[in-house]
């Protein structure tokens, strides 16, 4: 069955870094693009940045850009979203989603908690 999974996340100050990894099985992980999600707590679901299939095309969300960069390994299967400049408003769970776009019935992973916070 499909299968995302989520790990990297965790607490960063206030400008460091994270690095969070999405291991996918279950399907021919190269042919579809894939997305990084978020929800805050209180707020909906919220497209974070999406890549297609062979990484060729990249694209974020106008507070992510500049700051968060998306890649994939396609020979891992594996899906990486690399934060930077780290900010309060970006604590939230984070979900690896398959496809292009976000709705509340994608496939999705389980998600990785990540809080920003001094």
């Amino acid at each position: 069955q499909v299968q995302l999974v989520e790990s990297g996340g965790g607490l960063a100050q206030p400008g460091g870094s994270l690095r969070l990894s999405c291991a996918a099985s279950g399907f021919t992980f190269s042919l579809y693009a894939m997305t990084w999600a978020r929800q805050a707590p209180g707020k909906g679901l919220e497209w974070v940045s999406g890549i297609y299939n062979d990484g060729s095309e990249t694209d974020y969300a106008v507070s992510m850009k500049g700051r968060f960069t998306i890649s994939r390994d396609n020979a891992k299967n594996t899906l990486y979203l690399q934060m930077n400049s780290l900010q309060p408003e970006d604590t939230a769970v984070y979900y690896c989603v398959r496809g292009w776009g976000v709705t509340t019935t994608s496939v999705r992973g389980q998600g990785t908690q990540v809080t920003v916070s001094a």
